[in-house]
């Protein structure tokens, strides 16, 4: 086996935590000693052990002389677990392979360094780019402090997300709804509109037996939002935000006071976090759920927040899934509502990075440019 084999399954093994780590990275980590897997491990849950001390927790055989391959920098500082620097130096192990560096301030380079004046000979950069396909929410969430949006809708090969009557189930199929619960369990909060809420009365939780449901946020400017909805009778189950746009410089009305004291009762979070015109303010309230430690969001609402949100500057990807149909009229709805753009120099611009077939419907992925 080569260097790039053993990288490639501390990769594999690092995908094993996905929706367990946030607000950590994903991160493996294999141990090898003349020529043979002796240890490896991944970073499994968050406040758990890391990656490195998973794989040496594992060894067949003592690590002294042997290299360890893992897809992160190593961390040099104690958080919720100690350095894995340290683990790394008592094991006497002599040769660190790196694919990415890690932008945290606490570790950034520091962990490298740390194991290079002890004598271990250090090779970053391995395998880089591959490394850095496994944490893009990590880097976007550490660096910027605001959550990691990824914009997800299902629409028709015309480009439909719902009937001119405003029907919408199912769209696409069966593996392609799974894969959405799957992408759900990826993040921490999935945030949808009032609009969503009105329409299709969402339960937004993850349906996979083990998986994490991710903090619901509900953008409802005048709190419009049903008591009796799935949303609010599980707020106790479930963490809930209720995001409106009252002025909290101004005492509430009467009813929206009461409303307001009636969905704290049922369980549910209410905050206010106003535009100026009526409106959630989005770029703010990802600034305040970020200060919350959310490191990323599942956007699940209609046009309305979509155009929002796009607007606003806060989606860095878009997932869409695109069945094998056509709805056709002019009433029938599209994935990005408002205005739109009045020329073609105007259109939101993406770049393309990976398109893949789930059952009969097609998946495109994008980043936000």
């Amino acid at each position: 086996m080569t260097d790039r084999d053993y990288m490639n399954r501390a990769i594999e093994l690092a995908r094993l935590g996905t929706g367990g780590t946030n607000p950590n990275p994903l991160v493996g980590a294999v141990i090898v000693k003349d020529g043979r897997i002796i240890g490896e491990g991944y970073h499994r849950r968050y406040g758990e052990l890391h990656a490195e001390r998973n794989a040496i927790a594992s060894l067949s055989e003592p690590a002294e002389g042997a290299d360890i391959y893992v897809t992160l920098e190593p961390c040099c500082h104690y958080g919720k677990t100690p350095p894995c620097t340290e683990a790394i130096l008592e094991n006497g192990i002599k040769r660190v392979v790196i694919g990415s560096r890690d932008p945290n301030p606490k570790v950034a380079g520091k962990g490298a360094k740390l194991l290079r004046e002890a004598g271990v000979l250090v090779e970053e950069d391995f395998m880089r780019e591959e490394c850095d396909r496994l944490n893009p929410i990590f880097f976007h969430y550490i660096t910027r402090r605001t959550p990691y949006a990824i914009m997800k809708y299902a629409m028709t090969a015309d480009g439909k997300i719902a009937t001119k009557t405003g029907a919408s189930k199912w769209i696409t199929g069966e593996a392609a709804r799974m894969e959405v619960q799957k992408l759900r369990s990826r993040c921490m909060g999935i945030m949808a509109g009032i609009g969503t809420v009105l329409a299709d009365d969402p339960m937004l939780n993850v349906r996979i037996l083990d998986r994490r449901s991710p903090v619901r946020i509900i953008c409802d400017s005048s709190l419009r939002i049903p008591t009796g909805s799935q949303i609010c009778r599980t707020a106790r189950e479930y963490r809930t935000i209720i995001v409106c746009a009252f002025d909290p410089s101004k005492e509430p009305e009467e009813a929206d006071r009461q409303k307001r004291e009636e969905l704290e009762r049922l369980g549910a979070e209410v905050l206010s976090v106003p535009d100026g015109n009526g409106r959630v303010d989005l770029k703010k309230l990802m600034e305040i759920l970020g200060g919350q430690g959310i490191d990323s969001i599942l956007l699940e609402g209609g046009g309305t927040l979509n155009d929002s949100a796009l607007r606003a500057g806060i989606v860095q990807e878009i997932q869409a899934f695109i069945a094998p149909k056509i709805f056709g009229g002019d009433k029938a709805r599209t994935p990005v509502a408002g205005v739109g753009a009045e020329l073609p120099d105007g259109a939101a611009r993406l770049k393309l990075q990976k398109v893949s077939q789930i059952g009969e419907d097609l998946l495109a992925e994008y980043k936000v440019i």
